[in-house]
């Protein structure tokens, strides 16, 4: 299994000198599995990754894990969605009031887009927590402490490789001293011993201060996570807008310092093509 980021900016795309390194493109992650392959949301980065798809794969599976606009903003431009050869689904978090076709009609539809979605050849699928399995990856599904409802992943290959996707997440909110006990953290099952982990780390930790219950994640807050779930490798994501590439490096080597060397899981800077393959 080869997991592969496409987009890691949060809240906005920003593109401009100081996000070469950390990208512009909003929320996008590309997992392939032999003839499987997922697209996990539609933010900016999803444009990219689809024409690198055409041609080379006759089945794809997006995975939206909620429908701010930062996680679905690049769906109107997935090429994919235009080219009959290509089957594409689309899944999406479960709505007590309205299903995924309707919530994405608001979008994918005038004024908003020129393309409407009942014009498209797509399959949705309104997920609800537990397991589905798309070709021969099996994906857990629950919800996690963000604004809306909003589902993280955790993708698992028949050799026991495991993939926790938690882009927006703050499971910080409402603990004194966090982290507490596993059964109260949010998104624990899905991330515990993962192999790699992508997790939310948007704010510092004065912004947080400013930010609480806006469903984002400090860097320090993801490293408790990570230890407490005893996932061996976190990638950050979602960066801030504002954050520029000479920035995010400064924090991240800050953050590996204060930890020390002997910490249990290994902390990289998520950058559009890091490509981590699991096996």
């Amino acid at each position: 299994m080869q997991v592969t980021l496409w987009g890691t900016r949060g809240s906005v795309a920003r593109a401009g000198p100081g996000t070469v390194t950390y990208g512009g493109d909003t929320s996008s992650v590309e997992v392939s599995a032999g003839r499987t392959a997922l697209a996990l949301d539609a933010g900016s980065g999803i444009v990219p990754l689809g024409d690198s798809l055409l041609g080379s794969c006759s089945r794809i599976d997006v995975l939206l894990t909620h429908l701010h606009m930062d996680h679905i903003q690049g769906l109107g431009f997935f090429r994919p969605l235009y080219d009959p050869s290509i089957d594409v689904h689309i899944w999406g978090p479960v709505s007590t009031t309205m299903d995924l076709a309707e919530r994405l009609r608001r979008y994918l539809s005038p004024p908003l887009f020129p393309v409407r979605l009942r014009d498209l050849d797509v399959t949705l699928h309104d997920v609800r927590p537990g397991t589905i399995a798309i070709g021969d990856l099996q994906i857990a599904a629950d919800l996690v402490i963000h604004p809306g409802t909003t589902l993280g992943y955790r993708i698992e290959a028949p050799n026991g490789q495991a993939f926790c996707y938690l882009p927006d997440h703050e499971p910080a909110l409402g603990v004194r001293n966090f982290p507490d006990s596993p059964e109260w953290t949010s998104g624990y099952a899905l991330a515990q011993n993962a192999d790699l982990l992508v997790h939310d780390t948007q704010y510092t930790d004065d912004e947080y201060a400013t930010r609480i219950g806006w469903g984002h994640s400090t860097l320090h807050h993801a490293m408790k996570f990570t230890e407490l779930t005893g996932a061996r490798h976190m990638v950050t994501f979602h960066h801030d807008p504002e954050h520029t590439d000479a920035f995010l490096d400064s924090r991240l080597e800050t953050a590996r310092v204060a930890w020390g060397e002997d910490r249990p899981f290994a902390v990289t800077a998520g950058r559009p093509g890091a490509t981590f393959d699991l096996s």
